[in-house]
């Protein structure tokens, strides 16, 4: 309770110190109590906060007695004086951020120093190596790059102590789970993958002799059939003949989450064994899209000439092209990237790339 022993003047106490004079109405202030002995009682101040407003209810009782006996009462409300302010600053803007006033210049913000857990690297750089963290400082991120400084870049990223592959990774405007937006298929490096292929071939009768002269590293039927069931996998490529392929059935569980089941589309079902044999053993690579949509396949090695990087990546680019499947819409190709496998990816301008038109001598 506040007493007041001074007619001519008022005073109004706030139990909330975000309250500002400017916030009170000219007429509470201007109110003044009539020259008469005066004793008022004061409600603390009710805030009610919204999310950038602010409330102000004020309950005062007046009471007026007389000086010699004579007592008299009056009971004055005064409610709902509401005045609207807006808050300036939250307290954690306040403390995240110094105010350095300048003669002249106004107020500048100087950002507090990061500490603690804010201070460390994010957490996808944490468990990277001092040699990825400096060679990712070669490229710009999220910059596209024409083909021929890419593939510099490339090159001079693989810095590990053995020859690293290159890989390519597209994503593509197309949702596998409908059949006519899947994508798989084949494509022949010019210049080779730089990888041993180890081929195996199931087959019977008179064609055991025609893949074993082809060049393929393992030439069975029914009995490899056996030796996959019980573990063998010691083949890149399984290679089969259509009267093989209800034996191979079986296989299916073993074989397909492997990527190494036999399939017309991927070429790897064939009649004429021999010639599929060259092709696996020369740098024929299968591709395929995964679920989201995006294309990965190796495409050479980091110790390849510039030229025959450039040429395979073409290559690898113009067959994922041609095999667009039918139903997709709209922009078929969203971004292109390239990397080697041990280090940070480069992404390609596309359009560039699909016009780009390696020289004749190439």
């Amino acid at each position: 309770m506040a007493t007041c022993t001074t007619p001519s003047s008022l005073m109004l106490t706030y139990a909330a110190s975000s309250v500002h004079p400017q916030d009170i109405t000219p007429s509470l202030i201007a109110f003044k109590p009539k020259p008469l002995s005066t004793t008022f009682s004061l409600c603390p101040l009710v805030l009610n906060h919204t999310e950038r407003r602010l409330s102000k209810w004020v309950n005062v009782n007046f009471r007026r007695e007389a000086r010699h006996g004579a007592s008299q009462r009056t009971q004055v409300v005064v409610a709902a004086l509401a005045a609207e302010a807006e808050v300036a600053e939250d307290v954690e803007e306040q403390e995240g951020v110094e105010a350095v006033a300048g003669p002249g210049t106004g107020t500048g913000t100087v950002p507090k120093p990061k500490k603690g857990k804010a201070a460390l690297p994010l957490k996808r750089d944490r468990t990277r190596s001092k040699r990825f963290l400096e060679i990712q400082k070669l490229r710009e991120n999220k910059k596209e790059y024409d083909l021929k400084t890419a593939i510099s870049l490339l090159k001079q990223m693989a810095s590990t102590k053995f020859v690293e592959t290159v890989e390519a990774h597209f994503r593509l405007n197309i949702d596998p789970k409908y059949n006519d937006q899947q994508l798989r298929a084949t494509v022949s490096l010019p210049k080779g993958t730089g990888q041993t292929v180890r081929v195996a071939v199931l087959t019977q009768g008179e064609r055991f002799d025609e893949a074993k002269s082809a060049g393929a590293d393992l030439v069975g039927g029914e009995d490899l059939i056996q030796q996959i069931k019980e573990g063998f996998m010691e083949f890149d490529k399984l290679i089969a003949s259509p009267d093989m392929m209800p034996k191979v059935a079986s296989l299916g569980k073993i074989l397909g989450p492997r990527g190494l089941m036999p399939n017309p589309k991927a070429g790897t079902v064939t009649p004429n064994i021999p010639q599929a044999i060259a092709e696996f053993k020369q740098g024929k690579v299968e591709y395929r899209a995964d679920k989201t949509g995006i294309v990965h396949l190796p495409f050479g090695k980091a110790d390849f000439p510039e030229e025959d990087l450039i040429v395979n990546l073409l290559a690898a680019v113009k067959s994922v092209e041609a095999n667009k499947p039918t139903g997709a819409k709209g922009v078929y190709w969203k971004s292109a990237h390239i990397c080697s496998s041990m280090g940070p990816s480069i992404r390609l301008n596309i359009r560039e790339t699909l016009d780009y038109k390696p020289p004749s001598k190439v």
